[in-house]
């Protein structure tokens, strides 16, 4: 049943990339609605998830959110650090940015995606109808998923092959994660850890790449409302589902 379920995340994956690819004329506003998509994501659903899995506390600072912060810190890091060896070798960059930091990027976005997986099969172990409801909600916000995943493979240079092959590995990953619970059961708090530390890569991408980029060329009105607009749409995702 978990399985069957997570057949709809998928799907619904497919659906937010296939929206990404085809509005490229509309590219600022794509990623203006991505920044906000993450932005929602992050502050709504993971970080509230992360503190209350990882629960404990280390020097005074909740587990979660110092993974959070070292999240955060590790992408800054990673990406410099790509950029300045392909600077080192001669190599092109994509307006300054290393495709590498992308599938990195869009990998992490695979791995959340199967933690969800996950979430749906541990939800139906402990009840049917607890299991349909972390499903409705994976399945909703797995439309930002696929939007993200896409979007961010592109921005940093890769081409349409690569994005697709990252978007369909992030559209199976539910279904891999809900299969994987009928054998491996992840400890609570390893999981807050996870969404904890994720949470923080996903924030330096909205806040320090999608969103500048999206008001790069295109610093309009419009771009800003669709920000909002995605943050919205994520609280009320949550808001639904809880």
């Amino acid at each position: 049943m978990a399985v069957f379920v997570a057949l709809g995340a998928f799907l619904m994956t497919l659906a937010g990339g296939w929206t990404a690819q085809r509005v490229t004329d509309r590219r600022h506003l794509v990623l203006g609605l991505a920044g906000g998509l993450m932005l929602g994501v992050v502050g709504l659903d993971l970080l509230p998830e992360a503190l209350e899995a990882a629960g404990t506390e280390v020097f005074g600072v909740p587990a979660a959110l110092l993974l959070f912060v070292a999240g955060f810190l590790l992408a800054h890091l990673v990406e410099r650090l790509l950029a300045v060896r392909q600077a080192a070798h001669g190599a092109e960059e994509h307006d300054g940015r290393a495709p590498e930091v992308g599938l990195t990027a869009a990998a992490a976005m695979v791995g959340h995606s199967a933690m969800d997986g996950v979430a749906i099969g541990a939800a139906f172990q402990v009840d049917g109808g607890m299991g349909l409801a972390v499903a409705l909600a994976v399945i909703a916000h797995d439309f930002a998923d696929g939007f993200n995943t896409y979007t961010i493979t592109s921005l940093y240079g890769n081409d349409r092959r690569k994005a697709l092959a990252m978007l369909f590995a992030d559209a199976a990953a539910p279904v891999v994660g809900a299969a994987s619970t009928s054998f491996v059961t992840i400890p609570e708090p390893a999981l807050g850890a996870y969404l904890g530390f994720f949470g923080g890569a996903l924030l330096y991408l909205a806040a320090a790449e999608i969103l500048p980029e999206a008001h790069h060329e295109h610093p309009a009105r419009s771009t800003v409302l669709c920000t909002i607009a995605g943050a919205a749409f994520i609280w009320l995702v949550v808001g639904l589902a809880s």
